[in-house]
């Protein structure tokens, strides 16, 4: 199963009132890992919009597990999930190095869109090759 994964440290500003990383800090963690497993196989998003092609963060479903502290050392773990239609679907994960935590979950939906007119479109062959189980 194709994956991608990138380690991060949980940096100061990265931490909320309550001591703990904010909750709006792991929809970047996850964007980062989406934006890794795009360079992964080879569809930077530079490239998609050359081709015309963009694609669409429409929902995110995240669950938070355990909370996450300054320093500590996490892993994103992104996997392709299914291809639909219009649609395709990545899972994601958070995990602390230290002990193995899982911190979070992430199911995402992406639609693929023209480009141009801003429309929603099939999702592409070029995506579809590089996305579908083989």
């Amino acid at each position: 199963m194709l994956e991608s994964r990138i380690d991060i440290i949980v940096r100061s500003t990265e931490i909320d009132v309550n001591g703990h990383v904010n909750n709006a800090k792991y929809l970047e963690y996850f964007e980062w890992g989406r934006e890794d497993l795009y360079e992964c196989v080879n569809l930077p998003y530079d490239y998609l919009l050359k081709q015309g092609i963009m694609t669409v963060t429409v929902n995110i479903n995240i669950n938070y597990r355990k909370e996450a502290l300054q320093n500590d050392h996490l892993t994103v773990i992104t996997r392709l999930g299914g291809v639909g239609n219009t649609s395709f679907t990545m899972t994601q994960e958070l995990v602390r190095e230290s002990d193995g935590a899982f911190i979070a979950d992430a199911t995402v939906t992406m639609v693929t869109v023209d480009a141009s007119t801003r429309g929603k479109i099939p999702v592409p062959d070029l995506i579809r090759r590089q996305f579908s189980p083989s």
